[in-house]
């Protein structure tokens, strides 16, 4: 099985990209992120007349997860258990949505950005990762074999390596302290980051911001990341980062991440 996670950076714009995608490369399940479109409005004839299933979670224009699949989809749960809330009145942004595809409980995620460090968004930001650690933790606990992948964009560039200058970054999101160990919480709570494990190569980006001639400087920052759970995790054979899929006609800022998976 192949399994992508994806940053659309808004899916109407770019649902012809997505499609040439999964033709291109046989994708079996993708995880999207800032679909930015409300539930109704997901444009998911494209992806039915390909024979793929598709799990939404969007309100509005900003945020929005979703999920599609080849390999079956049930189990479609929006929100995990105790996901913060954000905003006056508190709501659970669309930002994460789960699905069972192909016997693996795929979680397609969208972390906060933070902002800023003296943002209450940071402070949101590190609720909404504390909680989805006690979740994951939780399903462990509950099925210790259990298939588990938590995929997206985590907003946090774990090494120093994973952006192109640290020193660009100083005083700013993505790379403090305690970002990253909020982000490592998930190791301790059982889970492997199999991207890293199959990429391990330094500087290698899945992000370029279209400003400033980013990308053709390879000035990027790696931040969509794989977390899987132990039997998940001795499935993953390989893992892409496709990141042609930056080129070409209005691309999004992310590129997909790949997870090869072998059969149980």
């Amino acid at each position: 099985m192949l399994l992508a996670t994806w940053n659309i950076n808004s899916i109407r714009a770019r649902v012809d990209r997505a499609v040439a995608f999964l033709e291109r490369t046989g994708v079996d399940v993708l995880a999207l992120q800032e679909t930015k479109v409300k539930d109704e409005a997901f444009p998911r004839e494209p992806f039915e007349a390909l024979g793929y299933e598709v799990a939404t979670h969007g309100y509005s224009q900003w945020n929005g997860v979703a999920i599609v699949s080849r390999v079956g989809l049930t189990d479609v749960e929006r929100g995990f258990p105790g996901q913060p809330t954000w905003g006056d009145p508190g709501v659970a942004e669309a930002r994460a949505l789960g699905a069972t595809c192909g016997g693996v409980r795929v979680w397609s995620l969208y972390v906060p950005n933070g902002r800023e460090i003296e943002d209450p968004h940071y402070t949101y930001k590190l609720d909404w990762l504390g909680a989805l650690r006690d979740a994951a933790e939780g399903w462990l606990t509950a099925d210790p074999r259990a298939q588990v992948a938590l995929v997206g964009d985590w907003n946090i560039a774990p090494l120093d390596t994973d952006v192109w200058d640290i020193a660009r970054f100083a005083g700013r999101t993505h790379v403090t302290p305690a970002e990253r160990q909020a982000f490592e919480a998930l190791a301790h709570a059982g889970y492997s980051e199999v991207s890293r494990v199959h990429v391990p190569a330094e500087h290698t980006y899945t992000y370029w911001d279209y400003q400033q001639l980013r990308f053709p400087r390879n000035e990027g920052m790696r931040i969509d990341l794989t977390y899987a759970s132990p039997t998940l995790a001795a499935r993953v054979t390989g893992v892409r980062i496709e990141r042609d899929e930056r080129k070409g006609k209005q691309p999004s800022d992310h590129v997909p991440v790949v997870l090869e998976i072998a059969e149980p």
